[in-house]
């Protein structure tokens, strides 16, 4: 794992605590603490997500791209505070640079409880561009399961018609990213979720 570059700090900070902010709105008290990862291989975040989160971290954002000194890396920025509890999450990365393998991917993390919580596009070493999705489960809250419909294309112009059908079905926006894919060219990759219907 590298170190982040310290001037990107300031604003993963102020992206995750806008986010934290829309899912805890007033009810967050106290001070928070943040753990930042960065690595230039996928292979391992999902290991120091899992590691970070049973010190009682949670996962609050990703993204991907140049960083000064660590070159192209994936960046997730952590959260904790006064009550948290360790092991009370666990993280599944999943990166492909195959977008129609990804949907099933996600649907298999979803039939074992995991939730979408981010993506971003990452251009890793070996496999060129990849779609990064981070999964997360809730280890003490109810069971949940969720489907996930993914969407990828290069046309915009096409992009309304796609996301009002599945829309007909339940499926709702939960993130969107634009990059190169290995077979797709420049796509924009929209991803779509619904709770299961078992």
């Amino acid at each position: 794992m590298r170190k982040l570059n310290a001037a990107l700090v300031p604003l993963l900070l102020v992206g995750a605590v806008s986010m934290a902010q829309g899912q805890t709105g007033d009810d967050a008290r106290g001070p928070v603490e943040y753990r930042v990862l960065a690595t230039s291989r996928t292979s391992t975040m999902e290991k120091e997500l899992n590691e970070a989160a049973a010190e009682g971290f949670r996962f609050e954002g990703v993204m991907g791209g140049e960083t000064a000194f660590g070159g192209s890396e994936v960046v997730s920025l952590l959260m904790r505070g006064e009550e948290a509890e360790g092991g009370r999450y666990s993280y599944r990365l999943l990166a492909t640079s195959q977008t129609a393998t990804m949907q099933e991917e996600m649907r298999e993390a979803g039939r074992d409880g995991y939730s979408y919580r981010g993506q971003t596009v990452y251009s890793s070493l070996f496999g060129g561009d990849e779609v990064v999705v981070i999964m997360e489960r809730d280890e003490a809250g109810p069971p949940r399961r969720d489907d996930y419909q993914l969407l990828a294309t290069s046309r915009t112009s096409t992009l309304e018609t796609e996301l009002n059908e599945v829309g007909q079905d339940g499926f709702r926006l939960v993130g969107i990213t634009v990059g190169e894919t290995a077979f797709g060219g420049d796509e924009v990759v929209v991803l779509t979720e619904r709770i299961a219907d078992n």
